[in-house]
């Protein structure tokens, strides 16, 4: 397991927090009213790329949702630049993936309850 660094760790659950926040008030103009949650930000150790773990629901067709978001990163990019400019030195590039961890877990409570 790989071990953050407090800071990694700060820059994760900031970059978390805005981004839950721009999904929520997107949500219905930009991604036909499907609640985006960020579930985990894994952040580089020199803090220039951030992998984004998102959770959709409702949970059909995840992937082409993740899939859409990854396309806009840029602009995503943007508007989390404008809100954490004065707090890190480099706004970090942006990647996009499905969590499954929940489906993950529900498949080894099926696995246990046979």
């Amino acid at each position: 397991m790989e071990e953050y660094s407090t800071r990694q760790q700060k820059v994760g659950r900031l970059i978390q927090k805005e981004l839950g926040e721009y999904f929520r008030l997107n949500s219905l103009s930009v991604f036909g009213g499907r609640m985006i949650s960020v579930t985990v930000v894994r952040v580089s150790k020199d803090l220039a790329i951030a992998r984004c773990y998102l959770s959709v629901f409702p949970s059909d067709n995840v992937e082409a949702y993740v899939e859409e978001v990854n396309k806009i990163a840029k602009n995503i990019r943007y508007s989390l630049g404008q809100k954490i400019k004065k707090q890190v030195r480099i706004i970090p590039e942006l990647s996009f993936h499905v969590d499954d961890s929940l489906d993950y877990a529900e498949n080894i409570e099926n696995l246990l309850n046979n």
